[in-house]
């Protein structure tokens, strides 16, 4: 890997140094001592004696009451003051860009709890191409100023960033850096949300607290009232110890959203007197225990920061950003065999652990999704032993799970997160499940929904219910008749598990097929899983037998080379042992009917799964209408056949696709943006995509251009923009592959040996 040499910034600027510009400048210092992100700090504060302390401490290389005497050849100036000030500082580094004593890449920020009006005083005063860049640390300390400062005042602790649309990418990226190398979680949002949001999270506690506080300060017995007062008024109070000025400053500047958050409050404030008043004991118990549900997910999100699982470095942040570098290559053969199949490695290690006995795995994928859920049942108590791709499972029974000691850290991987939730909702102890931030934006509730109806209690974050998760144990699931909203393997099999514990006889209608490997591994397993006619039923109470296991090649992977073969010059390729789960041969349907040759050989059935070699000859595609009962047979190979698609004759078109949109990343979006990057038309449907093709009978010449794809670091979209290379004119750099590894650990060693030319670069 290539080490980070040069700094992010040459000299930061920062102005105020009280609680929080103090604690920012010593944070710098300490994380600067073991990767660079900066030359030098200057200060700039009112107070001569906080700046000489600085300078004592050896935290800054000089400051001034005086803006204008340090800031000269800053490129990063953050301003810790309060909002109000913050128009007339713009003003003076204004003045001093004109003079040119500032570089023209200088970056503004600043670490204030108001954005809408700051965005607005910089495009009055900059243009509208300014370089300001909000930023919110929501961290804090009920003492303020420079000697109350922590170096740690922000690890685990949301930054709020809060680009305008003209912002910089690389000015956001080098924000990002920053302050993940202080430890935060650096979150983006628009300024005007950013203020909705604050206004109901920071700045109505706040208000309550000032006045309650300010209520009972004027009750005629408030010394006795103060000197009965507990923990809760303790706590809720703490924050009305904070600056007046400040606040004072927030509630002007976020007027009309804390209004309205307050008015809100008010009327629910109402309702819930309106409960008390007329003695509603069941809807206030309701109300109440909603409350303290909602609380205790808050909680499990305040504790879920696992830190052996993501490093906060700068130097981790820069390391696992990779890239692809590929130059065109025309000739492809060779005899292959690609890792094995994800969805049966997941399931393998599930089954397995709640099975009576020993169960023995082999051909395990060794991809970081896999070994995520291997590693929740590890936490769990279950005794796992693996050599590569040879796994034991030592069963502990479908009632021996105990409750692990921390969150279960999922990774990527939506699979584990949903399957594990049909299970966690059975379980007697409380869990918490956590994702990388990728997996943290995908949808949950479609799983959580009817977890609810059996009787689970599980909370999700935010609007768009998504990671974490938190799971209340202890709960009586009973079956319920379930009619999948989309054909989902994932939902599908996380109601199948939860069935597994659930009173009586669950049944679950699918709209069309989807992969069924948990129907029959649970079978293979002594577990009776009825399926006809897309309805499947499980009835509840029963247990699992241990039995061996073993994992063909994973036909998702398999499907690249395929599509590589077929649109690349040469003798093609053989992919050994492939499962051929009839619910997972879509990409192959699809790619026949586009008229690729393909020749399936050595069939054979291991472990109730068939599996075959799959040999894939250079072809002339052709376009077709992607039929929908196809869709759901071959939902994860999408990204590869649009690049199928862009080199047949004529308009491929696909519908009934929209469950793209809810993947590791939107695949519609972010394949038709890599798409038209290197020359392709094509048009952006709600649940599919009308790709061009530009393959011309008779020809094998270059489809693609050369160009620059964000990955977006979805895995399937990094590999399948890869296999177009086969067909450029031009290099292509794929950035985010780092990913890969989450299903595909040996992709571009096996692509290169077949007649890719991939370089991996480490960033």
């Amino acid at each position: 890997m290539n080490k980070i040499r040069q700094p992010i910034f040459d000299q930061i600027c920062v102005v105020g140094l009280g609680l929080i510009g103090a604690s920012f400048v010593q944070a710098l210092v300490q994380a600067n001592q073991d990767t660079p992100l900066m030359r030098r700090v200057v200060a700039v504060d009112s107070n001569e004696r906080s700046i000489r302390l600085a300078c004592q401490a050896g935290l800054i290389a000089e400051g001034h009451t005086d803006l204008s005497q340090v800031a000269q050849g800053s490129d990063l100036i953050v301003l810790a003051t309060p909002v109000q000030s913050i128009p007339k500082l713009f003003a003076q580094i204004h003045a001093l860009s004109t003079l040119k004593k500032l570089p023209e890449h200088c970056i503004i920020s600043d670490v204030g709890s108001t954005k809408a009006d700051l965005l607005q005083a910089a495009r009055q005063i900059f243009g509208q191409h300014h370089r300001f860049i909000g930023g919110h640390p929501i961290a804090g300390a009920e003492n303020s100023g420079f000697e109350a400062r922590k170096g740690d005042l922000f690890v685990r602790h949301k930054l709020i960033l809060c680009p305008d649309h003209h912002s910089d990418a690389k000015d956001i990226q080098k924000l990002q850096a920053l302050w993940q190398a202080l430890g935060a979680d650096v979150v983006l949002m628009p300024s005007d949300r950013h203020d909705q949001v604050l206004a109901y999270t920071s700045h109505l506690p706040h208000l309550l607290a000032f006045s309650l506080t300010h209520q009972l300060a004027e009750h005629d017995d408030n010394l006795d009232i103060l000197r009965y007062a507990a923990g809760g008024f303790r706590d809720f109070s703490r924050i009305a110890a904070s600056d007046p000025q400040m606040w004072h400053d927030i509630f002007l500047a976020n007027k009309t959203a804390i209004l309205q958050a307050l008015d809100e409050f008010s009327a629910h404030l109402g309702e819930f007197r309106q409960l008390i008043h007329q003695e509603q004991s069941q809807s206030l118990l309701t109300w109440l225990g909603k409350s303290r549900d909602v609380r205790r997910h808050f909680g499990h999100m305040l504790t879920s920061h696992d830190t052996s699982h993501h490093s906060s470095t700068h130097q981790d942040i820069y390391m696992t950003n990779q890239s692809y570098h590929i130059k065109p290559a025309q000739s492809i053969l060779g005899t292959i065999t690609v890792p094995g199949d994800k969805s049966i490695s997941h399931r393998s290690i599930m089954f397995g652990s709640l099975a009576d006995g020993v169960t023995k795995v082999s051909g395990f994928l060794q991809g970081e999704d896999a070994l995520a859920t291997l590693q929740a049942f590890s936490d769990m108590g279950v005794k796992i032993e693996r050599e590569g791709d040879q796994v034991v499972i030592h069963g502990v029974g479908i009632d021996g799970l105990n409750a692990p000691n921390k969150p279960l850290y999922m990774g990527n991987s939506g699979t584990s997160m949903r399957l594990l939730a049909g299970i966690l909702s059975a379980q007697q102890f409380d869990s918490v499940m956590t994702g990388d931030v990728s997996l943290s934006k995908r949808p949950m509730e479609r799983v959580a929904k009817p977890l609810r109806q059996m009787g689970a209690i599980i909370q999700s974050t935010g609007e768009k219910g998504t990671a974490p998760l938190s799971i209340t144990g202890g709960q009586s699931l009973t079956a319920i008749d379930y009619t999948l909203p989309v054909a989902s393997a994932q939902i599908k099999s996380c109601l199948i598990l939860a069935a597994l514990w659930a009173k009586g006889t669950t049944t679950i209608t699918e709209p069309e097929i989807s992969r069924d490997h948990t129907e029959r591994m649970l079978n293979a397993f002594n577990y009776p899983v009825h399926s006809k006619d897309g309805v499947i039923t499980v009835t509840g109470g029963g247990r699992l037998t241990a039995c061996d296991i073993i994992v063909p090649a994973d036909i998702s992977s398999a499907a690249f080379f395929m599509v590589l073969a077929a649109i690349g010059q040469g003798e093609g390729l053989t992919i050994k042992k492939v499962g051929m789960n009839p619910t997972r041969t879509g990409v192959i349907d699809i790619l026949t009917l586009m008229g690729a040759d393909i020749s399936i050989t050595n069939e054979t059935v291991v472990g109730g799964e068939p599996i075959a070699d799959i040999i894939v000859k250079p072809s002339q595609l052709m376009s077709i209408d992607i039929p929908e009962h196809l869709v759901p047979l071959a939902i994860d190979e999408f990204p590869v056949l649009f690049v199928a698609a862009s080199c047949a004759i004529g308009k491929t078109t696909l519908t009934g696709a929209k469950e793209l949109r809810v993947k590791e990343s939107d695949r519609i979006a972010v394949m038709a943006e890599g798409l038209t990057a290197l020359g392709i038309e094509c048009e952006v449907l709600d649940d599919g995509m009308i790709i061009h093709g530009k393959g011309k009978a008779g020809e094998t010449a270059a489809i693609f251009g050369g160009g620059v794809i964000e990955s977006h670091h979805d895995h399937r979209i990094a590999m399948s923009f890869a296999v177009a290379s086969v067909r450029a004119s031009d290099d292509i750099i794929i950035h985010g592959t780092q990913t890969v590894n989450t299903s595909f650990p040996n992709f571009a060693n096996l692509a290169n040996q077949v007649g890719l030319n991939i370089q991996v670069v480490d960033e």
